[in-house]
C-alpha cells in the first residue's frame, strides 16, 4: 500500500515538473502620455517555460474601453506567443486597466496584466494622432 501511494506521489510530482508554465516579459505596459485618438494597441509577450503546450483559455478586461485579443493557438514549449491589447484612446485622462489571462498553467493559471497611461487632447500634445509616425 505504501509503495502505491509513493509511486502515485512521484508520478504527480513528475507531471508538475514537466507541465506548461506561463512567463511574461512584462506584466505592465506604460503608454506614457499619448494624444487623443492615438494608436492604442500594445502587445504582451507570453512565453511557455514548461514542457507541454500552454493554452490561453480566456482573457478578460476590467472594462469595455480595453479589448484583448485571445491567442488562438497553443504556445508550444519554449516558444513565445502574443496577447494584443487595444485601449480606446478617444477617452482623455489617466487610465490604469487590468487584463486577466486564464490558462492551463499549473503554478499560475490566472495572471493579471496591467496597462496605464495618460491620454491628452491632441491640441495639448502638439501631435496629430491621425498621421502615422515614421521611425
Amino acid at each position: 500500500m505504501k509503495k502505491n501511494v509513493l509511486l502515485g506521489l512521484f508520478i504527480a510530482l513528475g507531471t508538475l515538473v514537466n507541465a506548461q508554465e506561463i512567463s511574461l516579459k512584462q506584466e505592465l505596459i506604460d503608454y506614457g502620455t499619448i494624444a487623443n485618438g492615438a494608436n492604442g494597441k500594445r502587445v504582451f509577450e507570453i512565453k511557455n517555460t514548461g514542457k507541454k503546450p500552454l493554452i490561453i483559455t480566456n482573457v478578460e478586461a476590467s472594462c469595455g474601453c480595453t479589448t484583448p485579443e485571445v491567442p488562438k493557438k497553443p504556445i508550444l514549449p519554449g516558444k513565445t506567443g502574443t496577447l494584443t491589447v487595444s485601449y480606446d484612446t478617444q477617452r482623455t485622462g489617466p487610465f490604469l486597466k487590468s487584463i486577466t489571462v486564464y490558462s492551463n498553467a499549473i503554478k499560475e493559471p490566472r495572471k493579471v496584466l496591467k496597462i496605464k497611461g495618460i491620454v491628452k487632447p491632441a491640441e495639448e500634445t502638439g501631435e496629430n494622432p491621425y498621421v502615422e509616425k515614421i521611425k
